[in-house]
């Protein structure tokens, strides 16, 4: 059985405070397939996606102190850690890349300008904020549905509700959160 969001923050807290193997055991169980499946999908060969699943889960071991619940849910933590790692990874291909090229012009187009990185950074300010102004129930449909990369049918097992009624609760946050964040465009 998947360990529910406040067991998640109570693993995190026990490998922070008190370096808990057991705790990390579940963790990593919990974790790592659902890290190295996102990767995948994300376009990384099974041996890549691998390897960085387990930089994710060292890096969660080594940086859980930096967790702050207040600030993000775990699965979103550890998935922003995984998305983090792989842009590196992808950084540092790219890097090896380039220096077997001969028209240095490409170097650039490798590297986001700062501008670039303000707008990401922005961009999901606008979407913490618009998901934290959601009815709880739809937020935590989006937060299962896209953070934690839950099936619908997952979803509604798990909070007990029906099938439709989680569509529908997507379906009602997606618009939802489309409207808040054009406005703020």
């Amino acid at each position: 059985m998947s360990p529910s969001a406040e067991e998640l923050i109570g693993l995190i807290d026990a490998v922070a405070r008190k370096q808990d193997r057991n705790a990390f055991a579940r963790l990593f169980g919990y974790f790592a397939p659902r890290v190295k499946s996102f990767l995948m999908r994300s376009g990384l060969a099974d041996s890549a996606a691998e390897e960085v699943t387990q930089e994710v889960m060292i890096a969660l071991w080594r940086k859980a102190s930096y967790f702050d619940p207040a600030k993000a849910g775990a699965s979103t933590w550890v998935f922003t850690i995984a998305r983090n790692l792989q842009i590196d990874r992808l950084r540092r291909t790219r890097s090896r890349t380039a220096a077997n090229v001969l028209d240095p012009s490409d170097e650039s187009e490798m590297s986001p300008s700062g501008e670039d990185i303000t707008l990401v950074a922005e961009r999901e300010d606008g979407v913490r904020k618009a998901l934290e102004s959601l009815p709880d129930d739809q937020a935590a449909i989006v937060r299962l549905s896209f953070f934690a990369e839950k099936p619908h049918a997952e979803i509604a097992q798990q909070l007990g509700i029906p099938l439709g009624t989680v569509k529908s609760r997507v379906r009602l946050a997606l618009n939802r959160l489309r409207t808040l964040l054009d406005s703020d465009i």
